[in-house]
């Protein structure tokens, strides 16, 4: 697989590349990050490799994140509609405004256009929710976002951190009122961070939304710098050492790795790229051979003893009623039939006695 063997994004017409470029290390207002120089040559590199998928948010280095790419493409004119260029919207950088960001329709109108500016462009093809007010009506989100649609300032909608039950509440007004469906979803999801699986996934491809994971190396806790044998601190945007547990993980990942003669973060990868509903994966780098190591993922195939053991290892402990129904009620349903490759068992409990009656 190759950057340029797109994939469609959820129920749309939507179509990128298998890896996203994200760009929250565009920059170094933050402390950390790369230089407007290196962005340009990350962003360079990545189209001259066929990808067409870049994701940023107004937030990302006080909006100088947007100004990088904007600057790149003003200077590229003929790549702008060859592009999916998806930002953000829901982080004030206004202090002590109460209507600089979140979901409201001034703040989303005065976002918006914000964003257009520094990025140079007259439309954004993906504008994402990027996180969750309970308090602002989700029609009022929903109908703000549409009338940019209308307009023709933005092409598609997606969310970004928002609860289950909150997206497909959403997406089910939006489709009452015939309004701009929500067509992906961004996740933090990683071998570390499986969580997602237990009501945002499955919620997603009942719903036909694409899913991208963002962190997928988990702060580069599973890109080759840690194991349980070496712990020596490391720059890390998480600011932590892996916990016990989380080296278990890494370890297993690490062993993968030698067994394939890989990097460990493409093996980490690659297995996300494999899990079901995921449609791209958005990897951010501060170098241009940490991007170059990370893109090198598509060409890595896992078997399938290599998955079973990394699905065990990671497993996670998902929240009631996730962990409940995907135990116990193919067995209480189908009493030791298989149905869709899924086996069950009988339960003793509720045929012991079953002729009794």
């Amino acid at each position: 697989m190759s950057l340029d063997s797109y994939v469609t994004l959820g129920r749309s017409g939507l179509r990128l590349s298998p890896i996203t470029l994200g760009t929250m290390t565009f920059g170094e207002d933050w402390g950390w990050g790369s230089s407007a120089e290196d962005s340009a040559k990350i962003l360079g590199d990545y189209v001259e490799r066929g990808g067409n998928s870049i994701d940023t948010a107004n937030s990302y280095t006080n909006g100088h994140s947007e100004k990088i790419i904007g600057d790149f493409l003003v200077a590229r004119p003929e790549l702008r509609d060859r592009l999916v260029l998806a930002t953000k919207f829901f982080c004030n950088l206004y202090e002590n405004d109460p209507n600089g960001g979140g979901p409201g329709r001034k703040a989303i109108v005065q976002q918006l256009e914000a964003s257009l500016r520094r990025l140079g462009t007259d439309y954004i093809d993906l504008y994402w929710l990027h996180n969750f007010d309970p308090a602002t009506p989700r029609e009022e989100t929903l109908r703000a976002l549409d009338d940019q649609v209308r307009a023709g300032k933005i092409r598609y909608v997606g969310f970004s951190d928002v609860p289950a039950w909150a997206t497909a509440e959403a997406a089910t007004l939006a489709r009452w009122h015939g309004w701009s469906p929500i067509i992906a979803l961004q996740v933090q999801y990683s071998l570390l961070e499986r969580t997602s699986e237990g009501e945002l996934l499955p919620m997603a491809q009942a719903m036909g939304m694409g899913v991208m994971p963002w962190s997928p190396l988990h702060g580069g806790f599973l890109s080759g710098k840690y194991s349980s044998k070496s712990t020596a601190a490391v720059d890390t945007t998480r600011g932590r050492a892996p916990s016990d547990a989380e080296l278990v993980v890494i370890d297993a990942v690490n062993a993968v790795a030698e067994e394939l003669g890989v990097p460990s973060a493409q093996v980490a990868l690659s297995w996300l790229r494999g899990r079901p509903g995921v449609s791209s994966i958005v990897i951010g780098a501060r170098r241009i051979d940490q991007f170059e190591t990370n893109l090198g993922a598509l060409e890595v195939t896992l078997s399938e003893a290599h998955r079973a053991a990394l699905d065990e290892v990671s497993a996670p402990k998902l929240n009631f009623p996730a962990e409940n129904n995907r135990l116990l009620a193919p067995s209480l349903q189908f009493a030791g039939a298989t149905v869709d490759g899924r086996p069950s068992t009988v339960l003793p409990l509720l045929h012991a006695n079953s002729a009794r009656y």
